[in-house]
Order: structure tokens, then C-alpha cells, then sequence
């Protein structure tokens, strides 16, 4: 919090002895002198979420590269092997994702920005390392001025310089130029973590000169100082009676120029009114989800950061990342965030109907009925949300916690993937990722949860897991106590055995529903579950198969997961046992309680939106 509130002091509202009218930076290098200009160096080492300021100018750095090492190395880049280019090209600072240069204290009026580029860590000489593709946005005063900008083709090759001139008003004393890598080009190429933004150097000048008055009075600039110096004090005090936990997530927070918004916790309180019980809506890993409704009638869900949460701060900077980058109808929607002290909050859409594991699992009078048009929908739209993550979004995704819990259902019952705590963007070059196991069991395909071998593909297994559920309205998993759990593609195996996959329709649809679409889902289902992964189809198949636009392959199950005759004839039984229950249950409910429509705002919601995904590791595109 110290170092966020100085920042704040520094760069957004600074206390100026004196105005300037120009700067030069020599962008990850020594100051040097070119053309008679004296370029200031700028060869201190930033690397995630760091920031640096000097009189008139400052620097915000934000990411983490791929392999994640943190070294001085990844973020300033030095060539010596061009001795004809000019030294003020030799040396750049580069970003995983976002950095931005402030200039402070200036005087207002019309300045020319000019941008010096030279692309220094791709090679001309026709080998590997000549494939590398850098490509990335420049934004000043939050105006986007250079789209998709490639300094090899700008400069007509690499270890060639080129500039960019941009012209700009300053009206409050302050200049952002931000450079943004927007997820494409190569990321490993002639190694890896090669991406993201460069700039050699930067120029400001203010086009008239003609020096004016300062806009504030020697006793103000006095008076805002003291009052700066005093309210820093007092910070560092009440800093000190915390713990640095937080502090560096609300850095890298604050410096995450995200497409959302940020909340105040006012406005959360006022919301939820003051995080009342009564609005308390679910309890997952992450902590509390309560429903609100904000001052313009917005209702949204806030998904509040427990201290015993096992979703740790690197998920939840994750999950903001991600989410707010990644914009379609069948993924949730985040409206923004809140970090304020120990608190860390994020603010969704409102999902009236929760989730399709409530909609689905839950017994007694209040549940939903899905009828089998609902059903049908739900899944299509999940396989639509999943291949937009896979291939159609601009950041490649791999899920990781596919599950119906993770697929929210709004007022139409639409579906809505939610959860995406530990994603990690997609490497399309490499085939996988070995990585930790996090996920759910029962979900996950073998090959990650036995090897942390982690692709596309594990979501694929995953989501014909969710398909069969859909189908048969059971839970995946049955656990006994003192003997082996029951599966849901044991049984799935052995009815397609015997020839009889209509068994495994839920009989709460009794005959209403089309056999046809049915038939189609348990096969994608099978399909996409297969033990080898390889062999199961993309998600942009798998949407096509269940619209019919492509034929289903037929699925030949190994004996070796094929459930034998008493584990069946127990699954029957114990569905069975269910079924009489809920009538049972039913029945008492209709003599004690009119029927009504289960809400949310009466619901617990476990794992309200928490994701994981640790992919950049992808089986290559078929």
C-alpha cells in the first residue's frame, strides 16, 4: 500500500518545483548523447509489477514472462554485434505485457512524442531465429496510435531503426505513453519468452516553447508538498501494522491496464448492503459470493477473497487478466474489481439460476427442470464457450476446471463458463505443459491427472464428462462408503456394450425428449472421453458434431473400462433408491409448501467462479 500510495502522489498528482517542456530516455541504456540531444539512461532493473520515477518522467512495468524467471535479462536487451547502428538503438526495455512511460510536471499545451524503434533480438540470416514475429499496441494519453505495430516490417528488416512521430495535448501536467502486447505474434522464438513490446527510445518536446506562468503559485506548490509529505507519513504508519502480503498484488493491480472497471469498496458495501447474510448467494474456494445491485440497478455477484481461500493472489490476478480480456456471450462477464487495504473483491454478472450442477444434482421441490430443448442448449453453448477459448479468442486458453459447477445459468438458462483463477495464455508452438495437478477429480483427463501432461484436450475430456451428465442428470461420481466409488462412464461404457445407451436418459425427461439430439450427445460425450488424447476432437468438432453438420466417428471403448455386471446392477439400484427419494421428498413438499421457483439469491453456489487454467501447451491444431 506504501508504495502504491507514493506512486499515486508522484505520477498522478505531483508536486512540481518547476515546470518542464521536454524529456529523452535511452530506453533500457546509459544516457547518451545523439545529435546533440542528451538522451537520459534508463537501465534500472523493472521486472513484474515494479514501477521507478524520476523529476519528469516515470516507468511502470507489468507481467510475467512465459518461463517466469525474473532476471534483469528478459527486460532490457542489448546488441553488439551492429556496430553501424546508431548506439541509441543498440540497447531497448521490453515488457511481457504492459509498460508504461509517464512524463510529470510538464508545462500544458501541444507536444510531439517521437518513438525510436529497432527490432534487436530477431536475426536476417534465413534460419530459425529469423521467424520471430514481435507485434503490439502503443497507446498515448490513452489514445490508441499504433495498432498491431511490427518494427521488422515498419523498418523494412530487423537491426534497422525506424520512428514514430505522434503529436498529443497535455492539459493536467501529465504524458502516458503505453506500450501493450496484445497476445499475438511469436512468444518463443529464437527462445523462449521473445514477445511483447520494445522501444529503443523516447522523445518529448513541447511544440511552443514560449515559456508561460506556472499554473500554481509558489505557496500552493509548498502547501501541496507538506500536505504530500504528511499524508505519506501517516500511510507508512498504518502500513507498518500490516502485513506486505497484499502489497504487491495491489501493485500489479493497479498497473494492469484491464478493459474493466474498478470499484471503491463504498460502492461494494452500498451494494450488497454492507455484505449482509442475507445476500450471501454461495461459498466456494475462493471465499463468500454475495449478490448486490448497484446505484444504476445492475444486479452483480461479488466474489470476495478469503484469507483461508486456497486461491492465492498469483490466481487472482490471473483470473482479472484473463476474464477481462476474454469477451463472449457463453463466458461469464466481469464488470471490474476492488482492492482496498486486505480486501480483494471481483464484481460479475449476476447468474439468476447458479449453477447447471444445482440445476442438475439438487433435490427436492425447489430444483429446476431442465427439459431436454434447455438441455441440449446448455450443452452446445458450453462447447461454444470452450472453443472460442481453444481457437477463435485472441489469448488461447485452456480451462482446466471444466465442471458443472464452473457453468453459471443466467435468467434464460443460458450457459456461462466461469472460473479462471490460474489460467495461463497459450504457447501455439508447443504441444503441452507438464504443471501441477489442480482441478477435479473425476474430471480430469487421465493423462493430466496421472502425468500433469496438460493440453486442449484436457478440457475436451472434461466436457464430454459434463455431456453425460447433462444426459442422465447424475453426478459423475457416486462415492460408497467401504467400497469403490461408482462411475458415471463405467456405466456410460457398458450400456454402449450391451447396446442400450438410451439407459442412460435421466427419467425425469420421461419420453419428451428427441432421440435424435440425445443419441448425438452421448456419443460426443464417449467420443470425448476417450482414454487416449489424441484421439478425442477439437472443441470447433465437437460444436459441429452436436449441430449436425458433421457425422459423429464411432467410439470403440476398451475392455479395460468397461464396469463388470454388479457394479452396474449397484448403479441401478442406487439410482433407483435416489429417484424414490425425490419422489418421496416431492411429495412431502406439496403437502407442506406451495411450489415456486427456486432462486439464486436462496442458493449455495459452491466454486461460484473460480478457473484454472495453466496452459501454453496445447496439442497442435488439426
Amino acid at each position: 500500500m506504501f508504495r502504491e500510495v507514493m506512486w499515486h502522489c508522484f505520477y498522478v498528482c505531483p508536486f512540481c518545483y518547476r515546470a518542464f517542456e521536454s524529456f529523452y530516455i535511452n530506453c533500457g541504456g546509459e544516457q547518451v548523447d545523439n545529435e546533440g540531444i542528451v538522451y537520459v539512461g534508463d537501465k534500472d532493473f523493472l521486472g513484474a509489477a515494479t514501477s521507478d520515477y524520476t523529476e519528469n518522467w516515470a516507468i511502470s512495468n507489468t507481467g510475467h514472462f512465459l518461463d517466469d524467471s525474473g532476471t534483469e535479462e528478459e527486460y532490457i536487451q542489448q546488441i553488439n554485434t551492429a556496430p553501424s547502428m546508431p548506439t541509441l538503438y543498440q540497447t531497448a526495455r521490453v515488457s511481457p505485457i504492459s509498460l508504461t512511460y509517464y512524463g510529470r510536471c510538464l508545462e500544458n499545451g501541444n507536444y510531439t512524442v517521437l518513438l525510436h524503434f529497432a527490432e534487436i533480438m530477431f536475426t536476417d540470416d534465413n534460419t530459425y531465429s529469423s521467424l520471430g514475429r514481435r507485434i503490439f499496441d502503443v497507446y498515448v494519453q490513452g489514445k490508441l496510435e499504433l495498432k498491431d505495430f511490427n518494427i521488422a516490417n515498419a523498418a523494412g528488416g530487423v537491426g534497422k531503426n525506424i520512428t514514430r512521430q505522434i503529436s498529443t495535448i497535455v492539459s493536467n501536467s501529465s504524458l502516458e505513453i503505453r506500450f501493450y502486447w496484445a497476445g499475438k505474434g511469436t512468444t518463443d522464438i529464437p527462445y523462449k519468452s521473445v514477445y511483447g513490446p520494445l522501444i529503443s527510445a523516447i522523445s518529448v518536446t513541447r511544440v511552443n516553447t514560449s515559456r508561460g506562468d506556472l499554473s500554481m503559485g509558489i505557496g500552493v506548490v509548498i502547501g501541496i508538498a507538506v500536505a504530500a509529505i504528511v499524508f505519506v507519513i501517516l500511510i507508512v504508519l498504518g502500513w507498518r501494522l500490516h502485513t506486505g502480503k497484499r502489497n504487491s498484488l495491489a501493485k500489479e493491480l493497479k498497473h494492469l491496464n484491464l478493459q474493466m472497471g474498478m470499484f471503491t469498496m463504498r460502492q461494494i458495501k452500498v451494494a450488497t448492503n454492507n455484505f449482509d447474510i442475507s445476500n450471501k448467494i454461495g461459498e466456494g474456494g475462493f471465499g463468500p459470493v454475495y449478490k448486490g445491485t448497484l446505484s444504476d440497478g445492475t444486479i452483480i455477484a461479488v466474489k470476495k477473497l478469503s484469507s483461508k481461500s486456497k486461491q492465492g493472489n498469483r490466481e487472482f490476478i490471473n483470473e482479472i487478466g484473463l476474464i477481462s480480456a476474454l469477451q463472449h456471450p457463453c463466458l461469464v462477464k466481469l464488470y471490474g474489481c476492488c482492492v482496498e487495504g486486505d480486501e480483494l473483491l471481483l464484481v460479475y454478472e449476476y447468474m439468476e439460476n447458479n449453477s447447471l450442477s444445482h440445476a442438475l444434482f439438487r433435490n427436492g421441490e425447489s430444483c429446476l427442470q431442465l427439459d431436454w430443448p434447455t438441455r441440449y442448449k446448455i450443452c452446445v453453448g458450453i462447447a461454444r464457450g470452450l472453443a472460442f477459448l481453444h481457437e477463435e479468442s485472441r489469448l488461447k486458453v485452456v480451462h482446466r476446471d471444466i465442471k458443472a459447477t464452473n457453468v453459471l445459468l443466467d435468467k434464460d438458462l443460458n450457459p456461462k463458463i466461469s472460473d479462471f483463477g490460474l489460467a495461463k495464455l497459450d504457447d501455439e508452438d508447443n504441444t503441452h505443459i507438464s504443471t501441477r495437478i489442480a482441478g477435479t477429480y473425476g474430471y480430469m483427463a487421465p493423462e493430466y491427472a496421472m502425468h500433469g501432461y496438460l493440453t486442449d484436450k484436457a478440457d475436451v475430456y472434461s466436457f464430454g464428462v459434463v455431456a453425460l451428465e447433462i444426459v442422465t442428470g447424475k453426478t459423475n461420481t457416486i462415492p460408497r462408503p467401504k467400497q469403490e466409488a461408482l462411475h458415471l462412464l463405467d456405466w456410460a461404457h457398458l450400456v454402449k456394450e450391451k447396446g442400450n445407451l438410451m439407459e442412460l436418459v435421466d427419467r425425469r425427461l420421461g419420453s419428451n425428449f428427441n432421440e435424435k439430439e440425445v443419441m448425438m450427445t452421448i456419443k460426443v460425450g464417449l467420443l470425448c472421453t476417450n482414454s487416449t488424447a489424441n484421439l478425442r476432437p477439437s472443441m470447433s468438432s465437437v460444436l459441429s458434431m452436436l449441430e449436425g453438420k458433421t457425422v459423429i466417428p464411432e467410439f470403440i471403448s476398451d475392455s479395460s473400462e468397461v464396469m463388470d455386471e454388479m457394479k452396474l446392477e449397484a448403479m441401478r439400484q442406487y439410482y433407483s433408491q435416489m429417484e424414490e427419494n425425490e419422489r418421496s421428498e416431492t411429495h412431502t413438499s406439496h403437502s407442506s409448501s406451495k411450489d415456486g421457483p427456486w432462486t439464486a439469491s436462496s442458493s449455495s453456489a459452491a466454486d461460484l467462479y473460480p478457473v484454472h487454467i495453466d496452459s501454453s501447451y496445447w496439442e497442435k491444431r488439426n
